[in-house]
């Protein structure tokens, strides 16, 4: 078993869509970034990546490349999930903390699990997925972005 540490930011701006695991939540501002920004998805394949020994996500996927503006982050994880199959691995289990003072989230956590253990051919019970706030503090407590952190276990496969 091997362990991996994730983590992604994204300012709010007004005119994009505030995407968090594949789930689109209401919201006046969304996640800016050249992919859909979803930051739990992002951090989740940052920690899966880690565990393995490779380099980020924007190694991966640059910022620049015309294939993936705007595209859904649950596609990248896919083929990340693929790069970890050709390597012997498969996922164990996952660990999320989002950190946003709005919207509240809780609500919308069951469905992001859902889509997630979809992608990544696990149940929905090995993701763990919380949400918190910074109670105000610096750039995630004046409403300016959104983080989240995720550690990810993977086990070679046989």
């Amino acid at each position: 078993m091997r362990v991996g540490i994730g983590y992604d930011v994204h300012p709010l701006v007004k005119g994009r869509r505030f995407i968090l695991g594949g789930v689109s939540i209401p919201h006046s501002l969304g996640l800016s970034g050249h992919s859909d920004a979803d930051v739990l998805v992002h951090s989740i394949a940052d920690a899966l990546l880690g565990a393995v020994g490779k380099k980020d996500i924007g190694s991966f996927f640059p910022n620049n490349d015309p294939t993936t503006k705007g595209i859904s982050s649950l596609i990248l994880l896919k083929q990340i999930l693929q790069l970890l199959k050709k390597n012997g691995y498969g996922v164990n289990n996952l660990d999320s903390t989002l950190v946003a003072e709005q919207p509240k989230l809780a609500s919308y956590i069951p469905r992001m699990k859902k889509n997630i253990a979809n992608v990544l051919e696990i149940e929905p019970e090995k993701i763990g997925i919380k949400a918190t706030t910074s109670e105000g503090l610096g750039f995630l407590g004046e409403k300016r972005g959104v983080c989240c952190w995720t550690v990810a276990s993977v086990k070679q496969e046989e």
